[in-house]
């Protein structure tokens, strides 16, 4: 064993930026969420300590689950009815009924001294997730006008898994995971475009958000 170096060439990594928004609905294709600005997670964790004859003997962490607030100037149109806001007819919308629950993927980039910001990135998959729109302010047009951004709390209700402590949130690492395994996972959530051309001919297909079950097994059975 050799003695610790600090700051070596490539490990000077740093996480920035996020893109590649996608809302899944429950049985339909992902659509991409424009204008996405940032998505803040909160560590919804707290230590519970336990005391002996008023000593302190154990301090335990208990995890938390996936709870967040997602702020973009723009958001898809399927996003209203999981707000509760239900379309009557064309242009006319109810607003304060039930809610629905949806899922969500983003992409956060990792950067290092060597590549730059983009050198790698993270895929974050969250399950089930129930939005809470914050407070909007429309203010009136002056002489400096200014862009209104949107906010939600976004709260995860965890999957169970078997072996695993229940979650809701996944993330994929470009700079460990096997390349060829990604790009399949890539594909399955963004879509394909297919190539008639091919023999034989490969279809397209739609995005969507892979069973969090399947995604595990996949991932972790994979050469």
């Amino acid at each position: 064993m050799t003695a610790l170096q600090w700051d070596q060439v490539g490990d000077r990594r740093y996480e920035s930026g996020v893109d590649r928004g996608v809302l899944y609905l429950r049985d339909q294709p992902g659509v991409p969420w424009n204008g996405l600005v940032s998505v803040t997670e909160t560590l919804e964790r707290e230590v519970k300590s336990y005391f002996l004859d008023g000593i302190k003997y154990l301090d335990h962490q208990v995890p938390g689950s996936y709870a967040a607030k997602l702020g973009a100037y723009t958001y898809p149109d399927e996003l209203e009815a999981l707000l509760g806001n239900t379309q009557i007819t064309p242009g006319l919308y109810m607003h304060d009924q039930p809610t629905g629950l949806f899922s969500l993927s983003y992409r956060t980039m990792e950067g290092n001294d060597l590549e730059g910001s983009e050198a790698n990135y993270k895929i974050h998959l969250v399950y089930n997730i129930l939005a809470i729109p914050t407070s909007a302010a429309f203010n009136s047009l002056s002489g400096s006008p200014s862009v209104a951004l949107f906010e939600w709390n976004l709260s995860g209700t965890p999957t169970q898994l078997f072996g695993i402590r229940p979650t809701s949130h996944i993330s994929l690492n470009s700079r460990e995971l096997r390349p060829g395994l990604l790009a399949e996972i890539e594909g399955i959530l963004y879509g394909t475009n297919g190539d008639p051309d091919a023999d034989p001919v490969i279809e397209p297909t739609e995005p969507r958000i892979p069973n969090i079950v399947t995604l595990l097994t996949t991932s972790v059975v994979a050469p």
